[in-house]
């Protein structure tokens, strides 16, 4: 808190603390928003530019970001070769593969649909804890939650027409894509957790090395675009200054005011927000499958990240157990997102 009411001669001058930052519920909406305007920008950023462009784009700018909130903040990229070694692999499935994977998919999906399928990491998070994480073992209600969520995905995609009209490789790439946030998660969780560096010395670090990658492959696989269009151009400074730089350090402010369990709350607000924005900016068609599979995938999502009571019986377990609610990791898992 800043002393300047104390010292300040002039009574009249407002108290520092009405210098607040934002309510949390704005800052909520506000990243529901551009995570979910965040497709948007994706399918306009590949009409004028290669999807690993508009990931290494998307990457430049939102590491531009953190880096201005390092300098303000004085603050250090980490250091130690084993640190960098971990933020590596975070950086490749928590940026740089999900990133790359949503942009391609988007050359011939929908972005309504690849918003959907955003929504498909808890689930994938749910199915991957049955193996990686001992302590974290599921009851009943989240592996019905697991079951009811795959269940809203057939429903999206259309199983029962045989996914007629649907395209099989951009559909994998997006839930492939969101497959690897939970891997990442996962990892970040066992091997970054508890760690002295501060949040946004390792998400600093982390996104300068998901560039880096970024900046090491996409020259192998795309040529310099003929021209610069604008709109597009425009497009991926806002899914990277925005939808990465300055998500991220608001995710983080949320996750330490409210907590992760509510902060993470906004991944059921994306897909929402991301097939209004599809249908109303670009025009996408929506068949009735889509909203309707979205709900039980939210709903199936929601199930998953449900706490435990006394009373209830882990999956596959003789005894009942407690889990202890959010002592996991130190360090804020990010939500889902594109």
């Amino acid at each position: 808190m800043s002393t300047a009411t104390a010292s300040s001669p002039h009574p009249s001058v407002p108290a520092a603390r009405d210098r607040r930052p934002l309510h949390w519920r704005v800052r909520f909406a506000f990243l529901s928003l551009i995570w979910g305007f965040s497709f948007l920008f994706m399918k306009v950023g590949t009409e004028g530019f290669a999807p690993f462009q508009v990931t290494l784009g998307r990457l430049v700018f939102g590491t531009a970001v953190l880096v201005v909130a390092m300098a303000v903040k004085r603050e250090r990229l980490p250091r130690g070769a084993r640190t960098w070694g971990h933020l590596a692999v975070a950086a490749f499935f928590l940026n740089a593969l999900p990133f790359s994977l949503f942009a391609y998919s988007e050359l011939t999906i929908p972005s309504t649909l690849a918003g959907i399928c955003n929504a498909t990491s808890p689930l994938w998070g749910m199915a991957l804890s049955l193996v990686a994480l001992s302590e974290d073992r599921p009851t009943r209600v989240r592996v019905a939650g697991l079951g009811l969520g795959f269940l809203g995905v057939l429903t999206v995609l259309g199983a029962w027409q045989g996914f007629h009209g649907l395209d099989a490789g951009g559909t994998a790439m997006a839930l492939l894509a969101s497959l690897s946030y939970p891997v990442g998660w996962i990892y970040v969780r066992r091997t970054l957790a508890g760690s002295s560096e501060s949040h946004l010395s390792l998400t600093g670090g982390q996104l300068l090395l998901a560039t880096v990658q970024l900046a090491v492959v996409t020259p192998l696989f795309t040529d310099l675009p003929s021209r610069l269009s604008v709109v597009p151009l425009l497009a991926i400074a806002a899914l990277g200054a925005l939808g990465t730089g300055v998500a991220m350090l608001v995710q983080y402010g949320l996750v330490a005011e409210v907590g992760p369990t509510t902060a993470q709350m906004v991944t059921y607000f994306v897909p929402i927000i991301a097939t209004a924005a599809g249908v109303a900016v670009l025009g996408e068609q929506l068949a009735w499958s889509t909203p309707v599979g979205a709900v039980i995938v939210l709903a199936g999502a929601a199930l998953t990240q449900a706490r435990p009571r006394s009373g209830d019986r882990p999956a596959g377990t003789a005894a009942a157990r407690i889990e202890q609610p959010e002592a996991k990791s130190s360090r804020p898992e990010p939500a889902a997102k594109a």
